[in-house]
C-alpha cells in the first residue's frame, strides 16, 4: 500500500533532482533550481514502506489555473498502478478543486493524463 503525501518534508530531493536531471525534460536542471520549484508549487510525493518512489509538482493559483509537471513513479516500481493512484490523488486534492483551467506539456504517457 503506498502513501501519497503534500507534505514537503518528506519530500527526498535528492532522489528527485537525481530522476529529473535524466528525463527529457529536465536535464541539467540544478538542485537548487529543484528545491525552489518545490518551495513554490504543490507537491505530492509518492511512498512504499517510508520510501519515495514518486514525484508531481502542481504549480497553482488555487482558484484558476494548475499546470501538472515533473511527474514520475520510479522505474523499478511502474507497472503497479502507482501512476494512476497518483494522477486520482491530484485531481482529487481538494485544494485544487476550483481550478477549472488545468495544463500538461509531454511528449509521453498520455493514456495516463486522459
Amino acid at each position: 500500500m503506498i502513501e501519497i503525501s503534500t507534505n514537503k518534508s518528506k519530500l527526498q530531493i535528492e532522489l528527485i533532482h537525481s530522476f529529473l536531471t535524466e528525463t527529457y525534460w529536465a536535464k541539467g536542471r540544478s538542485i537548487d533550481e529543484v528545491k525552489k520549484t518545490i518551495e513554490n508549487c504543490l507537491c505530492f510525493g509518492v511512498y512504499l514502506e517510508e520510501k519515495q518512489i514518486g514525484f508531481a509538482r502542481i504549480c497553482t493559483d488555487y482558484t484558476i489555473f494548475a499546470y501538472l509537471m515533473d511527474v514520475f513513479i520510479l522505474p523499478e516500481y511502474r507497472g503497479k498502478g502507482y501512476s494512476k493512484q497518483l494522477m486520482k490523488a491530484v485531481v482529487e486534492e481538494p485544494q485544487l478543486q476550483s481550478c477549472k483551467v488545468w495544463m500538461l506539456k509531454t511528449s509521453d504517457a498520455h493514456g495516463l493524463y486522459k
